[in-house]
């Protein structure tokens, strides 16, 4: 799999990361760009567990506000999106929002 495709397929879902991740394990040549993004995915796959865990919890105390979350719980799916289109560019561009927080935190070519 080439190095751009790794770090495409490593915003699509959890599934998507753990495939670009082992792939990117056993290629020989380990590309910054598919490292960064790899970063960067698993930082939007975080950020997506938590705020689902804090909706959930805010939910069960005000119901009412369901629709707001349910909007929130949007954002990590269009980051995803937006991060697909950085790596498809080849481009080590962090996504918004999120994406300085997670920068350069984790190293996958080990």
């Amino acid at each position: 799999m080439k190095q751009k495709t790794i770090a495409v397929v490593a915003y699509i879902t959890l599934i998507g990361w753990i495939i670009s991740y082992l792939e990117f394990k056993k290629s020989k040549e380990k590309s910054a760009l598919a490292n960064y993004h790899l970063g960067q995915s698993l930082g939007i796959i975080i950020t997506a567990i938590l705020l689902s865990i804090l909706s959930s919890i805010i939910l069960t105390m005000i119901p009412s506000l369901g629709f707001v979350f349910y909007l929130i719980l949007l954002i990590p799916f269009i980051l995803m999106l937006l991060g697909m289109v950085t790596a498809n560019n080849g481009l080590e561009k962090p996504v918004p929002l999120i994406g300085r927080l997670f920068e350069r935190k984790f190293n996958f070519s080990n």
